[in-house]
């Protein structure tokens, strides 16, 4: 059954906007495994004249061979279909010389196994780009799942085509509130789920197949023919060679070592070649670097930014062994330190910016000293001091907690900022529209999701 397309309008309408405009196109599409990058294809494509080639990792014979029959398919050219084709170049240059009558597409999706079979296609494209191909009626997409191949390939200056390209797009995973559109569980579960897997549209149904959190990530995540449970070795397998770095890498921080030098000495390395395994997971999204906000510092921390992999290396890897034999059993408690630090993240990134426009977001810690939220205005001088919390709070905790939170406000430096707004989010609050009256902003799971 085909599922209901779910949000990427944005995505759709620059896709029509290049469609429309003059002139040959040439967009880099790209994103992660999974995201949907080949149903947002088939969605713009739909009823639109063109050639789809889906490329396998095979010779450069046969690669060429089948977008040579899927192109002259579409152009109806028995010629083209006839000739013996020996080279990307030869190829490109007769389809640069031969356009379509009208504006047509042609897709090669999983471009990256062209391109790493055989790296003169993108010396080919580009010379038929520049002699033809700019100002015919091709609009040609180049999709990719390999995010560190394509942008080599692709998106660097060092490639032959940079600067050809008419439009680049990464493609980004689903907030949550597109995201639990797949989902058919209790919005508490939902949310669950969501800060596991993150918004990534094939994870999301795989999880809409089941009616709980829990009977979720015991198939999935915690059996040992779970979809999930060498999903993270095969993304990284796909865009790494030294599988065990990196590894190990992931590992420190899911286990709380999250400056450059703790992470090192984890991984039994020198803290000066770390840097480079660090920068290639960040340009690829695993890993994200945080600065705290007002604070003149350079030392930042790391944090596993995507989903999936901080809760596959915090609660499969270490469990591995039993997870094979059979007899995994983690207490549901035991998730609760994770769920907390995803939901703070979750309502610094998703629901505090649609709520206070404007303000450059971020988390503050100085010393042994933390603020989940903070939030500047220059503008308005005005600046935001939230605590977030995953508990259900009772009236006397809530009110502990906004105190701790205005006593650690001064210890913030703000001279700027004039007007001072305290919030508080936890999954359930007490009581929450006393304190409303009272002029703090108070949210929990039935005002965030």
């Amino acid at each position: 059954m085909i599922r209901e397309f779910v949000d990427r309008e944005r995505e759709q309408t620059l896709l029509e906007e290049e469609w429309n405009k003059p002139g040959g196109r040439l967009i880099i599409l790209y994103g992660r495994r999974r995201i949907g990058k080949t149903r947002l294809i088939s969605e713009f494509i739909r009823d639109k004249p063109g050639a789809l080639y889906i490329a396998e990792d095979t010779s450069p014979s046969l690669q060429m061979h089948q977008m040579q029959a899927a192109c002259a398919t579409f152009l109806d050219d028995s010629l083209l279909a006839s000739l013996t084709i020996q080279s990307w170049e030869q190829l490109f240059m007769y389809i640069a010389k031969n356009p379509p009558a009208r504006r047509g597409y042609l897709v090669i999706d999983e471009f990256t196994y062209l391109a790493r079979n055989d790296p003169s296609i993108l010396s080919a494209l580009q010379k038929a780009w520049d002699m033809d191909l700019s100002g015919s009626l091709w609009c040609i997409i180049l999709c990719g799942s390999m995010l560190g191949l394509m942008s080599e390939l692709a998106l660097s200056s060092s490639s032959p085509i940079y600067g050809r390209r008419t439009r680049d797009m990464l493609l980004p995973a689903l907030q949550f509130s597109d995201a639990r559109k797949f989902l058919s569980v209790p919005r508490f579960d939902a949310l669950k789920i969501y800060l596991t897997i993150g918004g990534v549209p094939e994870y999301l149904l795989k999880a809409g197949d089941y009616r709980t959190f829990s009977d979720f990530t015991t198939r999935e995540f915690f059996d040992r023919y779970g979809y999930f449970y060498r999903e993270p070795y095969f993304i990284l397998s796909q865009e790494f060679r030294e599988l065990k770095m990196y590894q190990s890498i992931l590992q420190a921080i899911a286990h709380g070592h999250t400056t450059p030098a703790h992470i090192a000495q984890f991984c039994g390395l020198d803290p000066r070649h770390l840097y480079p395994y660090l920068e290639r997971m960040t340009t690829l999204g695993m890993i994200e670097r945080e600065l705290p906000v007002l604070v003149n510092t350079k030392n930042g921390v790391y944090r596993i930014k995507d989903q999936l992999f901080d809760f596959w290396y915090t609660f499969v890897f270490p469990n591995r062994q039993s997870v094979e034999l059979n007899q995994v059993s983690i207490p549901g408690a035991l998730f609760d330190p994770y769920f907390g630090c995803q939901f703070e993240v979750f309502i610094r990134q998703e629901v505090i910016p649609k709520m206070f426009p404007g303000h450059n977001i971020g988390r503050w810690w100085y010393g042994e000293e933390e603020i989940d939220i903070i939030g500047c205005d220059d503008r308005a001088a005005s600046i935001l001091y939230g605590e977030c919390k995953w508990g259900v709070l009772t009236r006397s905790e809530s009110r502990k907690i906004l105190a701790s939170l205005k006593k650690k406000s001064l210890l913030v430096r703000h001279e700027r900022y004039t007007k001072e707004q305290f919030l508080l989010v936890a999954r359930k609050i007490e009581d929450k529209e006393t304190f409303r009256k009272e002029g703090y902003v108070v949210l929990d799971l039935d005002d965030v999701t």
